[in-house]
């Protein structure tokens, strides 16, 4: 099949979605092949859509109950996990037919589940339209997972088993996740210290929790400066957070506030490690060369991502308080023998990759690119 259109299904729960769909699309640009994003949630209606955004976030603040969701139900096949699943697709279906019609995709990229249970339902329809799954979580759960979908992509061998748990013929193929390229042209750590203000001489950390700036990050950033770190915070999207932090300034002059910002990277390159929840900011801090102090902070999915870090090396875990967070970071730096991280590829390598993974699928590019 011979691809030159690309739909990619993305979810608005958070910017990590967003994020990976961007970088699919860019690595098929040159190729010829035109790409277009759609957020799944308001093909699910005002009403559900936004009820389920609403749903999500309460389930991550209660997490006994997320936890019990997530893997009862969503990794379990429990009930619940299955109807959320046919509800759902059954209610984004035709939207998604409709974009369908108005794009004539060749390919669809599914990099959110609910999309990957709604596409896989237009096959008996458009049996030549591929259609992929890309999960860069480290444990699929079973809404990820339909058969009939032609290639799932998975950062790791253990997800790939995840994967074929829910259907053990399942074609899936091991790459990277996509980093943004400003992260492979971080500045040096001097140069990104002078631009931000940090002195040179301060043990410094950046301390996230994700676009929605999850857990108690002020407290944490409280408690660090007056340690004597100095802390670049970033509160994402979170208004109330970010406003925490600002006014948090005025006692401790050492912690620097940010909302949700493009200087991820330069504030990376500043620092000495980097506190944060498990996600995609892991990844990106591999790519600038820091390591890692990981939150155990958001439940379920969470929890396996922080996992799947801590076997990647470079990294430790600790609870999502001060006197926890403190501990991690002073044994951290302490601890001689951590090699920094050093780039192991480069944007360019990745795009070569992901459209390699596309190529041994069937989907051709070469010809879209000739008629350019």
């Amino acid at each position: 099949m011979t691809a030159s259109r690309a739909l990619f299904l993305s979810g608005s729960f958070g910017k990590g979605h967003d994020t990976l769909a961007e970088a699919c699309a860019g690595a098929l640009a040159p190729h010829g092949v035109e790409s277009r994003i759609v957020d799944c949630m308001p093909m699910l209606g005002h009403g559900p859509g936004a009820a389920g955004d609403w749903i999500f976030r309460r389930l991550l603040s209660v997490t006994p109950v997320y936890d019990a969701f997530h893997f009862s139900q969503l990794r379990g096949e429990g009930v619940l996990g299955r109807f959320a699943d046919r509800a759902a697709a059954k209610v984004m279906l035709p939207h998604l037919r409709q974009e369908v019609e108005r794009f004539g995709p060749d390919l669809i990229v599914s990099v959110f589940a609910t999309g990957a249970a709604a596409a896989v339902r237009l096959r008996p329809e458009h049996p030549d339209l591929v259609h992929v799954v890309f999960i860069t979580d480290a444990f699929a759960h079973k809404l990820w997972v339909h058969e009939g979908t032609d290639l799932f992509l998975v950062t790791s061998d253990l997800a790939a088993a995840s994967v074929r748990r829910y259907w053990p013929r399942a074609r899936a193929e091991v790459v990277n996740a996509p980093v943004r390229p400003a992260f492979y042209q971080a500045p040096g750590k001097g140069a990104a210290r002078a631009c931000l203000g940090v002195p040179a001489e301060v043990p410094c950390v950046l301390l996230m929790a994700g676009a929605w700036g999850i857990g108690p990050l002020d407290e944490v950033a409280r408690g660090l400066g007056r340690a004597g770190y100095w802390v670049l915070a970033v509160g994402g999207t979170n208004a109330r957070l970010v406003r925490r932090l600002q006014r948090l300034t005025e006692a401790e002059p050492t912690v620097v506030p940010f909302g949700y910002t493009d200087r991820v990277a330069e504030l990376m390159s500043a620092s000495d490690v980097v506190v944060t929840s498990a996600g995609d900011t892991c990844r990106e801090a591999r790519v600038v060369g820091r390591g890692l102090i990981l939150l155990d902070v958001v439940p379920g999915h969470g929890r396996e991502n922080l996992m799947q870090e801590l076997a990647l090396g470079n990294a430790a875990a600790c609870s999502p308080t001060p006197d926890a967070v403190l501990a991690a970071v002073e044994a951290f730096l302490a601890d001689g023998r951590r090699e920094p991280e050093a780039p192991t590829a480069s944007a360019a390598s990745w795009d070569a990759e992901f459209v390699g993974a596309l190529s041994r699928a069937g989907v051709d590019l070469g010809a879209a690119n000739d008629a350019r």
